[in-house]
């Protein structure tokens, strides 16, 4: 435990954040992500509108991560002009203020723990528990980490299960997701009506939909990859669960720069009020946080993530079913 309070002391000096830069970033990549969603609507050509579409949706992601340090008040704090940009931008995307925080803050104290840490993350379940569930609970299980479920998680996670089901469970603490919603369809049909579907689609769903299932993905992959480790309440820490527990994704520069810095996630969750352009610094200056696990996004790698289902306690790590 001394080892573990004194590296989470050593990350302190990098939990403070440049507030001037802090807003350059920001507003930067507000313009980046409107300037590419302009040049879907002024290209001419269905090639030029297809890549500024992808870039658009890789732009979102970026702009959702330091939506996602916000959230953390890791920048911007106490910014009611910050607070007015996230709210806004977080119900564009599917992501309420309201359900992202309650999630995320429970998936950062209970993650990797076997039993707890499915609410804000996907679930996990032990070999033994998993031959236990009905027909049932098996293929909705599967059906939540299948990659096709991810690849589609604007519909399965987000549209249903961020918005529509949090709006059901309680609507006076989460009716910012039917707000979420109204919003979202309002725009699509407004933008049918006045440019048509081909435009409505590449300039407005699709690159919701690549943001979705980038974001998904890297999530899933975060928390789920060869030489992850879970712990039941006895074996586990905050520490230990952010160093054996969260990857460290080694990506080239242009997927850094389009994440902001996700991949060092084994740093956000030893102190997630790290800024995230300071956590390749903390990476380099504390060699405690060199030795994470790591994965990638090559196509190897993206296929033995999600090779791993269940959580098997004798041989303690992730298997197949």
């Amino acid at each position: 435990m001394k080892e573990e309070t004194a590296l989470i002391m050593a990350t302190k000096p990098f939990a403070q954040e440049n507030r001037a830069k802090s807003w350059l970033l920001t507003l930067s990549t507000f313009i980046v992500v409107l300037l590419f969603h302009s040049l879907v609507f002024w290209s001419d050509t269905l090639i030029l509108q297809l890549l500024f579409s992808i870039l658009s949706g890789l732009s979102l992601v970026r702009f959702f991560v330091i939506y996602h340090d916000f959230m953390h008040e890791s920048i911007l704090r106490k910014s009611s002009l910050a607070d007015l940009l996230f709210i806004v931008f977080g119900l564009y995307v599917l992501i309420p203020k309201s359900i992202w925080k309650r999630s995320h803050d429970h998936h950062h104290n209970h993650n990797s723990k076997l039993y707890g840490s499915s609410i804000g993350s996907f679930p996990i379940v032990t070999k033994k528990k998993f031959q236990t569930l009905s027909s049932t609970e098996k293929r909705i299980y599967l059906f939540i980490r299948h990659p096709l479920s991810i690849l589609f998680s604007y519909l399965f996670a987000f549209i249903f299960g961020t918005c529509i089901r949090s709006f059901i469970a309680s609507p006076t603490r989460h009716w910012d997701s039917l707000i979420a919603l109204v919003l979202h369809y309002g725009l699509i049909i407004g933008l049918f009506l006045t440019i048509g579907w081909q435009l409505t689609v590449l300039g407005f769903l699709l690159p919701i939909v690549i943001a979705h299932a980038l974001g998904s993905y890297l999530f899933y992959a975060q928390h789920n990859f060869p030489g992850v480790t879970f712990e039941d309440k006895n074996g586990w820490t905050y520490i230990k669960a952010a160093l054996q527990s969260s990857s460290y994704m080694k990506m080239n520069p242009v997927m850094k720069w389009f994440t902001a810095n996700i991949g060092y996630h084994h740093i956000h969750h030893v102190n997630a009020r790290i800024p995230f352009y300071r956590l390749p610094e903390a990476y380099q200056k504390l060699p405690e946080l060199q030795n994470a696990k790591e994965t990638s996004l090559s196509p190897i790698e993206i296929f033995r993530c999600f090779q791993l289902k269940v959580w098997d306690t004798e041989k303690r790590k992730m298997v197949g079913v």
